[in-house]
């Protein structure tokens, strides 16, 4: 007769938990989007040269991408607790030094700082959840919740930054992450209370922390430099060939090092592998609609940043509703392939509808339902996909398995916009170069067409992206239903014997 696991009882306080997680996730979502606004004012207040102002943007960037994995596997050493009240503390200071920036190191030197502790924050924030929420149907919810602001808050960021750009200064987009970083930390301090046992306290792998770093910020940096610089740059050659050197040396290290940075049980598991892929190529087509919609409503439609960022409001609402009400739901009931697949296929109909853009088009015609169908679709797989990476996962991994969610997410960000802005703007300058005599009739009619066409060429783009990243997830994922009763990593060996079965099995010890 099987005797029961020994099962921890759950944490009185997760739900209140939960709330300062979430505010810390949605100041570091906020942040991405919030500076992009402020960036034209931040740029003629500073005397930012149009060469330079890349550098507020790639700083961060840069810092974030490059020490996520690092971040992790820090939050597993130390504690998440007290890692993400540091990367909480931290983000405010350096925010703090960016709103009093007199000069342009300044404010790229902040950026690089928000960078470096956000690493430290956001795994934190995802792997605490991870082993604060141990039953199916309350992860599910709470990943719900996690997973609607991780996409939706990026245009909240947009309304925001809006506002406080045109209401005070730039500064205060800035200023604006103190309040939510100190509430967010003195909640965590008093209310988060770690499991116990979670800890790897084994040596750092010194040689990972420098291959990962190094070869991810080459891989940022590349990706960010052939935006501007073009594919065929010597310089951003270079850096996809280092970058392409030091990850495979990083791999070969960790396949050999006692206590690797990034064990390869974590990234080799195929529904984990299957959920980063996956996940990572969404984030490139999100990305590049985020860009592509704000300049088609600021510059073609003539929209004020705070109406450009109202404008965003369906993709949220799609966005909350998919995770809360449909992932959540649905994910104790069906395989979370079944959510994932179809849910990027919906928002593949969604940037679909996109295609159809041009100068005169209607927003509540057609970019109001398309927003809706890419909020749905993403907010309905990307709930499951944060659950299911962390899923099954032993607690001392679950910092850096959380911060591989990140990691994908990043470089699909920066994939994103340099490729789909590259293909873009490929596609303006060919559209030009064909209706020259509409040119000489009416420059700018033909300005603003040829945008928007290359718009819509890289959209389709996005489309193509989005069909593959929903193949992914069908094909690797086969992850069964999580049972009704509490989900657990396995133990003992330090091996993951499959998450399928530990989503069918119910939880006894033999």
């Amino acid at each position: 007769m099987p005797k029961t696991a020994d099962i921890r009882l759950p944490d009185p306080s997760r739900w209140k938990a939960l709330a300062f997680i979430a505010l810390a996730q949605l100041m570091v979502v906020l942040d991405a989007t919030i500076v992009n606004i402020a960036l034209p004012h931040a740029q003629t207040a500073l005397d930012i040269s149009d060469a330079n102002k890349q550098w507020v943007i790639t700083a961060y960037a840069l810092a974030f991408g490059g020490l996520l994995l690092f971040g992790g596997r820090i939050a597993d050493l130390w504690g998440r607790k007290r890692t993400f009240v540091v990367g909480l503390i931290g983000f405010a200071l350096a925010s703090a030094l960016g709103g009093a920036a007199q000069n342009q190191a300044m404010l790229f030197g902040s950026r690089a700082l928000q960078g470096v502790f956000g690493a430290l924050l956001a795994p934190a924030a995802l792997s605490l959840l991870a082993v604060m929420f141990t039953d199916a149907k309350e992860r599910a919810k709470a990943f719900g919740i996690y997973g609607a602001i991780a996409g939706g808050g990026g245009a909240v960021g947009l309304i925001l930054g809006g506002f406080l750009t045109q209401a005070l200064n730039w500064r205060w987009t800035f200023f604006v992450n103190i309040p939510f970083a100190i509430v967010a930390a003195a909640g965590a301090y008093f209310v988060i209370r770690e499991p116990a046992g979670g800890r790897n306290r084994a040596s750092l792998d010194i040689p990972g922390v420098i291959l990962s770093a190094l070869g991810l910020v080459s891989l940022v940096y590349g990706f960010t430099r052939a935006e501007s610089a073009g594919w065929s740059d010597g310089l951003t050659i270079g850096m996809f060939v280092a970058s392409a050197v030091l990850l495979f040396s990083f791999v070969l290290t960790e396949s050999k090092v006692k206590s690797p940075l990034l064990p390869l049980r974590v990234l080799l598991d195929r529904n984990r592998g299957g959920v980063y892929l996956s996940l990572g190529l969404a984030v490139i087509a999100m990305f590049g609609l985020f860009l592509f919609l704000t300049y088609y409503l600021q510059v073609v439609k003539g929209y004020s940043p705070i109406r450009t960022g109202f404008a965003f409001l369906p993709m949220i609402a799609g966005m909350i509703t998919g995770s809360t009400q449909i992932g959540a739901r649905l994910m104790t009931r069906v395989p979370a392939r079944k959510l994932m697949g179809p849910g990027f296929l919906v928002a593949a109909v969604g940037m679909l509808l996109l295609t159809q853009l041009e100068i005169g088009s209607s927003y509540v015609g057609l970019i109001l339902p398309a927003q809706l169908l890419l909020g749905l679709g993403m907010g309905t797989a990307f709930m499951p996909a944060m659950s299911l990476a962390t899923h099954g996962v032993e607690p001392r991994d679950s910092g850096v398995a959380s911060a591989m969610v990140n990691t994908s997410q990043q470089v699909g960000g920066a994939i994103g916009t340099a490729l789909l802005n590259t293909i873009a703007a490929s596609a303006a300058t060919a559209y030009a170069s064909s209706h020259a005599a509409l040119g000489a009739r009416n420059p700018e009619l033909l300005k603003l067409q040829s945008m928007v066409h290359g718009f819509t060429g890289a959209i389709w783009w996005a489309v193509g992206i989005l069909v593959v990243a929903s193949a992914i997830a069908v094909t690797f994922i086969n992850a069964g239903r999580p049972a009704a009763g509490p989900a657990t990593g396995s133990s003992g060996s330090g091996e993951t014997d499959g998450v399928e079965d530990e989503f069918k099995v119910p939880v006894v010890a033999h």
